[in-house]
């Protein structure tokens, strides 16, 4: 009979995932920034590749805090979110409505990360894993953060842009 699964599996099972999808974030973040057509965007996705790494040294520590080594699992819904990013980019490079929709894209990243930051964080309170705690709300409160600058960025030129058919 198989061993009963509980919350540390799901915890470990889910951390995982989300290292998984982390470093798959930063080679399509490169691949953004290249697609990007205004400078703002460019370096947006620069910075967001930057937190990432450190994200990642930081999911890291929390695999340490829990006895178990940096191993990812293949995360289904960030290949589905970078495919379509890389689909956007084909489908409209060079157009104006470009940098709105990488931006969208990013977007899409950005609330599944929130999710499962969330997620993890509550359930490392749950399990008494308080470095983990602090470390993956740090982690979520970057995670908004970047949500937040990637509206602004949408909000102060890219949907104008793409609205109004005019390139960078």
């Amino acid at each position: 009979m198989p061993k009963e699964k509980g919350l540390e599996d799901l915890f470990h099972d889910t951390l995982r995932d989300v290292y998984y999808a982390e470093r798959k974030i930063v080679s399509a973040l490169q691949k953004m920034k290249r697609a990007a057509l205004a400078d703002e965007l460019e370096a947006a996705f620069d910075r967001h590749r930057e937190q990432t790494q450190g994200q990642i040294e930081r999911l890291q520590r929390v695999f340490e805090i829990i006895g178990k080594p940096a191993r990812g699992k293949t995360c289904e819904a960030i290949e589905g979110l970078v495919g379509e990013a890389e689909e956007v980019i084909e489908e409209y490079k060079g157009t104006a409505a470009l940098d709105a929709g990488l931006i969208a894209c990013a977007q899409a990243v950005e609330h599944y990360e929130i999710s499962r930051y969330g997620t993890l964080k509550r359930w490392a309170q749950e399990l008494g894993h308080g470095e983990a705690v602090k470390l993956l709300d740090e982690i979520l409160k970057e995670e908004a953060q970047t949500d937040a600058d990637l509206t602004k960025l949408a909000d102060g030129f890219a949907n104008d842009r793409a609205k109004a058919g005019k390139v960078a």
